[in-house]
């Protein structure tokens, strides 16, 4: 092990369900060849480290512009890609930003790579063991200490401390059973983008994000922020269209990824391609904007990591100040949340936003759920939208 990396994995487990953002075409035939590990406080800078990790295992995350051979090769299997998972804590830890409270789940690690190859047939699935009972949630705080903190990020905004602050609340259940069959009906909620779980020793996360945090195909950086939110109703749809706050909002954050995608050495002009289109994901409307520019070859996966993450809609702007008021409003770590979730094929990179996303811990299960506050933020409306955001993920898990 060293800072943090395991270079040889012992006999594989099979998985919890797929990867998030796997290529169709070869799900259900991962097999493990090998697993990074680097949680909060350990040495070294981990976007350089998960970068060195992934390039050592043949994937060409030093330019990230020029497309990959298809059939790398390593050891008895045919690398099929990796899985890469991205804390908000690490992501703070790459943009030089503040790091937050605790996470509620220390055991999983901050960033986790998971290298895999191709099995010739299908790999079996962990099997059901039928049992499974989700107990009660307990909240990180109470509405009227959420609507405070709203209320807090108004008058920084008022003070010109910020222009817009992410405020993410954190709930708890106890649970018993095998909770393979609750995550995988997470990651298959409508509109899962991203879909998939990733687990390891005591531990497992699954994903519905919708969200693209950043893509890279075909000599092309994209992101695709997600900021405004109705209920997936004829009326909802026409409120979000028509309100000036949540237009306001999502124009602010387009702003800010534009700019992160500029600060990439090599990139071409930013441009705007699609701005607020209206998406469903599960019960809900969001709005989306596309953002994309070309990319030099030479770019690597450890620019990208500390331009992009933590991501823009979930953190706000300025960025750093953003990062700076979180730290000291939110009472509990983001954990698995709010952080950079997907996939890094030979040929192309894929990862989502982790909103929309759950852990469990070997005995509770966990979901993060916030939104944008602006200086119009009304609190019992802010507060009513991250509940909207988790009753979906909740639903699933309880079914």
């Amino acid at each position: 092990m060293v800072h943090g990396m395991e270079i040889n994995d012992h006999s594989p487990r099979p998985p919890l369900g797929p990867p998030p953002g796997a290529p169709a075409a070869c799900q259900a035939r991962h097999h493990v060849l090998r697993v990074f590990r680097w949680h909060r406080g350990d040495p070294g800078d981990p976007a350089e480290l998960v970068s060195g990790f992934l390039a050592d295992n043949g994937l060409p995350v030093r330019s990230l512009g020029r497309t990959g051979d298809k059939d790398k090769t390593f050891g008895d299997g045919t690398i099929c890609g990796a899985a890469l998972y991205v804390s908000a804590d690490a992501g703070s830890v790459m943009a030089g930003g503040s790091v937050g409270a605790a996470s509620p789940v220390p055991g999983i690690p901050d960033v986790y790579a998971v290298v895999y190859g191709h099995t010739r047939e299908s790999a079996p699935m962990v099997p059901q063991s039928g049992r499974w009972r989700l107990g009660s949630w307990i909240e990180s705080w109470t509405r009227e200490e959420h609507a405070s903190a709203v209320e807090r990020v108004r008058a920084a905004i008022g003070r010109g401390d910020v222009y817009q602050v992410n405020v993410v609340g954190h709930g708890s259940a106890p649970y018993t059973g095998d909770p393979g069959p609750a995550l995988r009906r997470v990651a298959a909620l409508p509109g899962a983008r991203y879909g998939g779980v990733l687990g390891g020793d005591g531990w497992a996360l699954a994903t519905a994000s919708p969200e693209t945090l950043v893509e890279v195909r075909d000599g092309r950086v994209i992101t695709r922020p997600i900021k405004g939110t109705r209920p997936a109703t004829a009326a909802g749809r026409r409120e979000l269209l028509e309100s000036a706050k949540e237009r306001a909002e999502h124009v602010m954050i387009v702003d800010l990824e534009r700019n992160d995608l500029a600060r990439l050495p090599g990139t071409g002009a930013v441009r705007v391609e699609e701005l607020f289109a209206v998406r469903q994901w599960c019960d809900l409307w969001q709005a989306e904007s596309v953002v994309s520019a070309s990319l030099d070859g030479d770019v690597g996966l450890a620019d990208l990591l500390r331009a992009v993450c933590p991501g823009g809609s979930v953190t706000g702007a300025p960025k750093l100040a953003a990062l700076a008021e979180i730290a000291r409003l939110e009472p509990v770590g983001r954990g698995v949340s709010m952080g950079a979730l997907g996939w890094i094929g030979p040929g192309h990179l894929d990862l989502g936003l982790s909103i929309r996303t759950v852990a469990v811990d070997g005995s509770r299960a966990h979901a993060w759920a916030g939104g944008g506050i602006t200086a119009d933020s009304d609190p019992i409306a802010e507060v009513d939208e991250a509940a909207a955001k988790t009753a979906p993920i909740r639903a699933a898990l309880a079914l």
